[in-house]
């Protein structure tokens, strides 16, 4: 009895993706599918095409291999693969140089202010999600800071002390 693969994984790119990632991050199935939270043969049978992992499971594996999640989910079909990566949505685009209120300096300007935050947002978002795999992968190595508390004296400040006069009659 042949097994065949599930349906959107018709061509396991999902599998071949997982396998080339985990091979890329010189990992065995078995240290993966440690690091994941998911059994051995049912991380095999995930490469091989004859499961198809929850999105829980994508996470996890994602956090693993430290790739993002949703390059796995685009694999696996959940979601679309975004094309304007990079280059803007074309809506947000069009509309800034359709306005008849700006003008061709203004459109200029907005455009290359749009395109520097959609750019250092690509980048704040692969470098915090790299962070965050960090943080839950890499066992904490220093102890954590101690505050020794201080006690303070309080004092009353002295008067000077002035020289006695003799009286009159001493």
């Amino acid at each position: 009895m042949s097994r065949i693969p599930l349906g959107p994984l018709g061509g396991n790119s999902l599998g071949d993706y997982l396998r080339e990632q985990r091979q890329s991050a010189k990992l065995s199935l078995r240290q993966l599918a440690e690091l994941a939270g998911v059994s051995n043969p049912y991380l095999s049978q995930i490469e091989r095409g004859l499961k198809r992992p929850s999105a829980e499971i994508l996470q996890q594996l994602a956090r693993g291999l430290q790739v993002s999640a949703e390059s796995l989910y685009v694999h696996a079909g959940i979601l679309d693969e975004r094309r304007d990566v990079g280059a803007g949505s074309p809506g947000t685009r069009a509309a800034i140089a359709a306005d008849p209120r700006l003008t061709d300096r203004q459109k200029a300007a907005l455009l290359d202010i749009y395109d520097s935050f959609v750019a250092a947002e690509a980048t704040t978002s692969t470098a915090t999600s790299r962070a965050t795999t960090a943080r839950t992968t890499t066992p904490r190595t220093t102890a954590p800071r101690t505050t020794t508390a201080t006690t303070t004296r309080r004092t009353t400040p002295k008067t000077p002390s002035t020289p006695k006069t003799p009286s009159k009659g001493e």
